[in-house]
């Protein structure tokens, strides 16, 4: 999958927005506000970083050894680095899937309910 898709894909999820709140070369996805994923604009080859459940994340680099590592400059527990070129991309939007439904679990309910009214 290309950045561009990722992106893309990202962006169409409810409540998304995008910025770059590190420096210019890493693009961040929050929704509602909290981060659930980053890629690297300039990184070769192409990478991005998404939160996963700390037991699915062992799980995905034991699979995927070498193309899921444990999460460059995050909570190596809570976020994995994907190879977003050698990866499938049902797998990638799979697991970017999951990142965002795991960030918007945790949302206060109040917030979760005025995204139900989002278009």
């Amino acid at each position: 999958m290309d950045v561009e898709s990722f992106r893309s894909y990202c962006l169409n999820k409810k409540g998304v927005t995008e910025e770059f709140p590190f420096d210019e070369s890493t693009l961040v996805f929050k929704v509602m506000g909290k981060m659930f994923a980053l890629v690297a604009l300039e990184r070769l080859p192409s990478q991005c970083n998404l939160k996963c459940d700390p037991d699915r994340a062992l799980e995905l680099r034991e699979e995927y050894e070498g193309l899921i590592i444990p999460g460059y400059h995050m909570s190596k527990k809570h976020w994995n680095t994907l190879l977003l070129d050698s990866l499938p991309p049902n797998l990638i939007i799979e697991l970017v899937d999951h990142s965002y439904d795991l960030v918007v679990s945790k949302l206060p309910k109040t917030i979760r309910e005025q995204m139900q009214n989002m278009p």
